[in-house]
Formats: structure tokens, sequence, C-alpha cells
């Protein structure tokens, strides 16, 4: 994978068999990945990125907002999960420290007097990881029988560049805490993208024609779970 920059933006480009491009901004941290045809010369990518760069800068600075907001944890605020936005309530307690959803329109946050963002940050990623060890766990039964491979470890951990990782040789998969706020159909795509790494190690032709076969609207939920992209863009 090479990288270009324009205008102080890294972009990751990679060159493919493909007849449009595709530009994506994406989630959390705003990351800005361009897929184009072998044939595109330089000069034409860098004009391509320069027509798009007002796009660019909004999609970054949405994310950027984004990730301000969740760090202040104060009343008023919405935050999502499992692809649904709630209006947060913080609360002061002086017994056990929690999260919990109420109405099915607010979460409450229950924390010490006094607490900062960080602390109620944690409060909230604890709720969010026990949430999401609920779900997984069902997941990866039911997707171990499908795709007949055997998941010896799962872990949860926050990552700023991917939503899932896969260790093939201990058959071990890593699932990003961030997707307790997605859909959950979001969380099972990539535990099913990570289960089929252990069929086959690299992103080719042949793990796509897996994911392709067990999971066949796979590319709608992946471009759902990496926010708006620029495709189809006709050379």
């Amino acid at each position: 994978m090479d990288k270009i920059t324009v205008e102080n933006i890294d972009i990751e480009l990679v060159k493919k068999k493909i007849n449009n491009i595709h530009l994506s901004v994406r989630p959390p941290d705003g990351r800005v990945s361009l897929s184009v045809p072998y044939r595109m010369d330089d000069k034409a990518i860098k004009l391509f990125v320069e027509s798009k760069l007002l796009w660019i800068k909004k999609q970054r600075e949405k994310y950027s907002l984004q990730e301000q907001q969740v760090k202040i944890y104060v009343s008023g605020e919405s935050h999502y999960y499992f692809g649904e936005s709630y209006l947060l309530n913080v609360y002061e307690t002086t017994g056990r420290q929690h999260a919990e959803l109420r109405d099915n329109k607010y979460i409450d946050l229950y924390v010490r007097a006094g607490s900062t963002a960080e602390k109620r940050e944690k409060v909230m990623n604890e709720w969010y990881r026990y949430n999401l060890k609920q779900i997984i766990p069902e997941y990866i039964e039911k997707w171990e029988k499908i795709i007949g491979v055997t998941v010896n470890e799962w872990h949860i951990k926050l990552m700023k560049t991917r939503w899932g990782t896969c260790n093939v040789r201990d058959k071990r998969i890593w699932i990003n805490l961030e997707l307790a706020k997605k859909n959950p159909r979001c969380l099972e795509y990539i535990v099913v993208h990570e289960m089929v790494h252990l069929l086959e190690r690299h992103h080719n032709d042949i793990f796509k024609s897996y994911m392709n076969k067990f999971l066949p609207d796979w590319k709608s939920i992946r471009d759902e779970l990496n926010g708006l992209t620029f495709d189809n863009s006709k050379l």
C-alpha cells in the first residue's frame, strides 16, 4: 500500500484491477483511503484528490467533532449504542458507577461527584464492553458452524485504525470496542471477516470469494461501517 499527501492530508493509496475510483473517509479517526485503477497515473490521481478536497475535509471535520463530543460525557449529549442514538443523562452516585438504558431513549450514567471526563468515559466503555461480551460469543458459535473454523480466543480492545484483527496462528480475534456503537450487523460482519481469515490470511480474491459465500451483502455492510464512500467515479 502506497501513501500520498495532499494539503497535509495523508491518503492511503491502492491500485487495483477496477474501473472506478473508490474514495473513503473512515471513522473513527477520519482515515482517508483511495483505490484507483492500475492505468491511472500519478498526475490524474492528484487532480482527482484535489477535486474532492472539500468533501474530504468535511468528512474529517465531522469525525473530529464526533470525537470531541464523546470525550465530554455531560447530560444532553447524544451517544450511540448498537446503531441507535440515545440522550445521555449524568447522575451523581455514591453506589456502583455504571450506565444503563432507560425507556429506549436515554443512557443514564451514574458516576462519582466531581468525576473527570476520562472517568466517565471509562465507566461508559465498561458498559459497552459488557454488552459486547453478551453478543460476540453467540456470533462466534453461529459462524464457527457455518464457516467450519474454531476460534480459540477472542478479546475486545479500543483500536484507532481497525475494526478487528486476527492472529491466524493462535486462532485469536480482537474486536474493536467502538462496534458497541454500531448496528449489530456491523459487529457480526467484523466477526465473520476475522473468522474468514482463519481460512485465508490475506485480503485477496480467495478471501473475497469466501465472504461472498458466507455473507453476500458484506460489501454494503462494510460501506455502512466505514462511513460515506465516494464511489462509481467514471474515468
